[in-house]
């Protein structure tokens, strides 16, 4: 699982069934709740009961927009992947009902993560990449904020009712920029300059579609901090290692691809990286950590244990 990834590989999960008064979540998050992973919606194993456990619409590499990730062959771009959604929806109606069916997808929580691939496989692909020339940064921000905001409207039209909206981490931190950009560990400096702009203005967007459908329908989760804290202060964590790579080659392994040639670090648990881009287990659980129990500096308006207690309350009810 990579749910904190600093580069968004991944899109749009649904997982939608526990036994009251629980509802099932994503990934590690399930973990906590012993609950059953979902299956990748194009997995012929999704069928039959195995419906009502969710969906797993996520493709590594896609963004916000169309033209980020070019350069990947065969990924589910957002639209598609909303298309699967409703795909799913049709199968979960049949199987179960339309009523029973759009129960489960309105109680279903749904993580949505987007953001890292349009500044990482976009606008800071190549020097003067297409979109940095027709766009100053700032306006860039705006436009994909908008964007974003128009994806989370149409997961809304569609059902769901509770959806974490992920912000970026620090992007500039990831030793793939540190290998291309550093060379005294220091960070990006204009990939974090597009996170700082990014990430408030997502969570402003996510606050005024909460006002405009009069609920708190969307949750922000802020990612940068959940990593920040580790990167910053990794002894409190366990972490002996937080600029390179467990896995990988070159300055910070963070050249290429995690391959059988790789140089891979003895102790996994003690780096905060797996690979040129992605969080290790560890690293992933501390996220995942603050999205259960952490405070609304980490998600805004209410974190996922407090979903849940209001869940048993209701069921109470």
């Amino acid at each position: 699982m990579a749910m904190g990834s600093l580069a968004d590989p991944y899109a749009l999960r649904c997982v939608s069934d526990l036994p009251p008064p629980f509802r099932p979540v994503f990934g590690f998050s399930s973990e906590h709740l012993g609950a059953e992973p979902a299956l990748p919606y194009l997995s012929p194993e999704l069928r039959g009961d195995k419906l009502l456990v969710g969906a797993n619409f996520a493709s590594a590499g896609v963004g916000i927009l169309n033209d980020t990730g070019v350069q990947f062959v065969n990924i589910i771009r957002i639209g598609d992947q909303l298309q699967y959604f409703q795909e799913y929806q049709q199968k979960l109606r049949a199987l179960i009902g339309d009523e029973q069916a759009t129960r489960l997808v309105n109680q279903a929580l749904v993580l949505i993560t987007l953001g890292g691939n349009d500044f990482v496989n976009n606008y800071f692909l190549v020097p003067m990449s297409v979109r940095s020339r027709q766009f100053a940064l700032p306006d860039y921000v705006r436009f994909i904020v908008s964007e974003y905001r128009k994806i989370l409207a149409r997961l809304y039209d569609l059902g769901a009712r509770r959806v974490i909206v992920t912000g970026t981490g620090p992007l500039g931190c990831v030793p793939a920029e540190l290998a291309l950009h550093s060379r005294g560990g220091e960070c990006a400096a204009e990939l974090m300059r597009a996170v700082d702009l990014f990430n408030p203005q997502l969570a402003d967007a996510v606050r005024g579609l909460n006002r405009d459908v009069g609920a708190d329908v969307f949750v922000a989760a802020n990612t940068y901090l959940a990593n920040f804290d580790y990167l910053t202060s990794p002894r409190r964590f366990g972490f002996t290692n937080v600029q390179e790579a467990c896995c990988g080659q070159g300055p910070y392994n963070g050249v290429g691809l995690c391959t059988p040639a790789s140089s891979v670090c003895a102790d996994r648990g003690a780096y905060a990286f797996w690979d040129a881009f992605h969080p290790t287990e560890r690293a992933n659980r501390v996220i995942v950590d603050q999205f259960m129990h952490g405070g609304t500096d980490y998600m805004h308006p209410v974190n996922l244990s407090t979903i849940l207690a209001m869940d048993r309350q209701q069921e109470g009810l």
